[in-house]
Formats: structure tokens, sequence, C-alpha cells
């Protein structure tokens, strides 16, 4: 499956549901939501987890999805103040996003390295955001990769939200269609952190129009 293929607004479905019995989102505005995919590795894993990941989102009418695979972006590994096009056209994604979801894997025992370069060349369009996670790995799930994760986003002034969705045995949990062999588990997880995430991206988001954040 090519990431390509992904990166296109996604819609549908009933509506989310507020936290705590909170109800439907009705008449608010959808929320802008950016899917980082951060494995470029060959033969890497990550389009079977965001494929399953998109398909939940999509049944759901609260979001709208942009989808930036790291692997067809290509940031440059070379820090400078003089950023290219590929910097500024992730720039300007992550910019309009409301809020964030990380499909990461876990590599010797943290997150992929072209992922911290896509953290590092950008600094205020993740700033007062939220952000959640799907990992997937061994024995852990990436669930070491999150945790270092949510220190580097609390340095880039976001919020991580609590619950995840972690894939333990990656390979061994899909069929060859791409489907859970147990969906039950990971479809119930997504629901809750999409719950979390859509909370905390409508506050963020209504909070900054009355009060601009200010680090």
């Amino acid at each position: 499956m090519s990431m390509h293929d992904t990166q296109r607004t996604v819609r549908g479905g009933p509506a989310g549901r507020g936290l705590a019995g909170g109800g439907p989102f009705e008449g608010a505005a959808t929320l802008k939501l950016a899917v980082v995919v951060a494995s470029t590795r060959e033969g890497r894993f990550a389009p079977t987890v965001t494929a399953w990941f998109l398909r939940q989102t999509a049944q759901r009418h609260d979001l709208d999805v942009d989808v930036i695979d790291l692997a067809e972006a290509r940031l440059p590994e070379g820090l400078s103040g003089r950023p290219g096009p590929e910097v500024t056209d992730v720039a300007a994604r992550i910019d309009a996003a409301d809020a964030f979801v990380i499909v990461t894997p876990e590599y010797n025992h943290s997150f992929p390295a072209p992922l911290k370069t896509a953290l590092d060349w950008h600094y205020t369009e993740w700033r007062a955001k939220p952000v959640g996670f799907v990992s997937y790995g061994g024995l852990s799930g990436g669930l070491r990769a999150v945790e270092h994760l949510r220190q580097v986003f609390a340095e880039l002034h976001a919020v991580t939200v609590r619950d995840t969705v972690s894939f333990h045995g990656a390979r061994s949990c899909f069929d060859a269609s791409g489907e859970p062999l147990d969906p039950t588990g990971p479809e119930t997880a997504a629901k809750t952190m999409l719950d979390q995430l859509t909370w905390w991206g409508r506050t963020l988001r209504d909070g900054k129009t009355v009060r601009p954040y200010a680090a």
C-alpha cells in the first residue's frame, strides 16, 4: 500500500462522543487531525497499521484527516535556518492541524530518527495542541517509544493524551488482508484515544481564540 494514496481528507460515519457522557459534538466544526507516519524503513509495517487506524477515523464525522508520511516527505537530516520546500510544505500542514496522532514503531527502545528530525525542524507549529499515539513493535508494543515521545512533546508545549493504541508483536496481530485478528481491543482503544484527543483539540483550539497561547 502506498501511503501517498492516503494523503487526503477522511470523513464519515457516526459522531464522536465526548468524555464522561458529554454527548455528540453536534454542530461543532470538524477537527483537523494530522496523522504522522514515523517509520521510513524499507519493508516497514507502518502502512498496515496506518491503514487500519484510518479506517477507525473514517467512522467519525468530527475529523478531517491529513496523513503526513515521513517516508514521502523526505525531510533533510541537516537542520539549518534556511528550510527548503520539503520542510515548508510539512510545516504548513503541521501548523494547519488542530491535533496529531503519531503512528510509530519502536527501534532500540525509542522512536525512529526521521521522526526526531521532523520534530526538530518545527517548533511553534506543535504548540498548545494535543497528541495521541498508535504504536507497534515486539513485546513492548512500541510503548517505550511513546514514553520518550511524551518528554519531547512536553518540551514543544504540546499535550499528550493518556490512552494509546499499541500492537504487541505487531506482525502477528494482523491477517493477510491487514485486519486485526482480534479487532475488539484495538478498536476500543482507538475510540478512547480519539475521544480524548478530540476533547483536548476542541478545548485548546477554542481557548486559543479567547486567549492566544504564549510560552
